[in-house]
């Protein structure tokens, strides 16, 4: 799957499905994917003014680094150490179960990590359109699915959403 994807958009998952894995989850979910894209940053899209810092503060990334650092232990430093390269996309893999085609699995040299429905549909709704996976096709499988609370991380942050749905050209129909 990841074949269509650009290389800063493939960072961008490959860099959410380490820090799912970094927080013990049992899946990669969509509030992970935007941490990813915060800090990845695949686009240069002037109104997604959400910095890494405020995307992280309203997600759950299980952060370990206050208690190890009470023991006088750098978790940076220890993967800086430990995991040199592993963060290279090369690396990775994303793809789909021939048996259970709902299931989409990212495979890295850290483990192998299942998508949680909100993340697949981002990453499903990032390639519906021909073409390569882009930054911006990936923020727009983002905020096309409302219940998976992107929208409510990037509104909290500041963002304004209006503008950044006009600026990263991302189709969308009002309701009535």
């Amino acid at each position: 799957m990841f074949a269509r994807f650009t290389q800063d958009a493939r960072r961008a998952v490959v860099k959410a499905g380490i820090l799912a894995l970094d927080a013990g989850k049992p899946a990669l979910d969509a509030d992970l994917m935007l941490l990813g894209l915060a800090e990845v940053r695949p686009f240069a899209l002037s109104s997604f003014t959400a910095s890494a810092v405020d995307v992280r503060a309203r997600v759950d990334v299980g952060d370990a680094r206050a208690l190890l650092a009470t023991l006088g232990i750098d978790l940076d430093q220890i993967h800086r150490r430990t995991r040199a390269g592993t963060d290279d996309p090369r690396l990775w893999r994303l793809r789909r179960s021939r048996l259970r085609p709902l299931r989409v699995t990212l495979y890295g040299p850290l483990g192998q990590l299942p998508l949680a429905m909100h993340a697949r549909k981002t990453i499903e709704v990032a390639m519906w359109r021909p073409g390569p996976v882009t930054g911006e096709r990936l923020l727009w499988g983002l905020l096309a699915d409302h219940a998976n609370g992107a929208a409510r991380i990037l509104r909290e942050a500041g963002v304004d959403l209006s503008a950044l749905v006009r600026e990263a050209g991302i189709p969308f129909r009002r309701t009535a």
